[in-house]
């Protein structure tokens, strides 16, 4: 699975677009595409991404404060990473300590990787009625791949990995790619999203965003929906979302 990614100058025209609420004939009522954040939404894994980083700094000989994963939960790796090193003063380049992070994370789930709660019944609805569908992470491309293979790639249209766009969350650059990709609008959009970070980057580029809250709790707020779990998530609920805009 590869990833659609537009030029820089398409990802400003498109956000110049939502910015601007172009008018259109049905008031951008209509869902188009269902764009979809992976850890903490779709695989249970933002307890894997704590441990690999609580074994990783052991090693290096510096414990973490149980406090800093609501810092990094949700985070690209050069926030969450960075943040670790400068928290724990701990001497090892960024670079090489998200080496140190991806493979132990890979290891992790090559043993188990749990899906969310109604996360598989929800790809086969999409799929099913051949609705628009992309995986927008903060994570490495490589890292992308490995849990494709588990979600099933062939319910995705497109890709978009945090290493691969000019700006990752909370930036709009992630979403604003992916639904140019997908050739649709990000007014026209759901996307499900877990943390503050993925949804911060979700509504800047003018989506609705479904929060499934993971690991910090989420307020409900214009254009955002609060859901216990993705199990309360259907396509008849995402036309609903587009439908209560009009």
């Amino acid at each position: 699975m590869t990833s659609t990614v537009p030029a820089l100058d398409t990802l400003s025209r498109s956000l110049r677009s939502v910015r601007a609420g172009v008018s259109r004939k049905d008031g951008g009522s209509t869902l188009q595409a269902v764009l979809l954040d992976m850890d903490g939404t779709l695989v249970d894994t933002e307890g894997f991404w704590w441990d690999v980083e609580v074994e990783v700094f052991a090693s290096l000989g510096h414990s973490l404060d149980d406090s800093w994963r609501h810092v990094v939960v949700g985070g690209p790796m050069t926030r969450s990473a960075g943040f670790l090193i400068e928290a724990t003063g701990a001497d090892i380049p960024l670079a090489e300590l998200a080496v140190l992070l991806n493979d132990g994370f890979e290891a992790r789930i090559a043993d188990s990787l749990p899906l969310m709660p109604g996360a598989a019944r929800l790809l086969a609805e999409l799929s099913e009625n051949g609705v628009p569908t992309a995986l927008v992470s903060a994570s490495h491309r490589r890292v992308i791949d490995r849990v494709l293979t588990s979600l099933g790639p062939q319910h995705f249209a497109l890709s978009v990995a945090g290493d691969e766009v000019p700006r990752t969350k909370p930036h709009p650059d992630p979403y604003l790619t992916a639904a140019a990709g997908l050739g649709v609008d990000p007014l026209r959009c759901a996307v499900v999203e877990d943390t503050a970070t993925g949804i911060a980057s979700a509504e800047a580029a003018g989506c609705h965003v479904v929060a499934v809250p993971s690991v910090t709790p989420i307020e409900a707020a214009p254009r955002r929906t609060v859901v216990p779990s993705l199990e309360a998530v259907d396509l008849t609920f995402l036309h609903g979302l587009m439908t209560e805009m009009r």
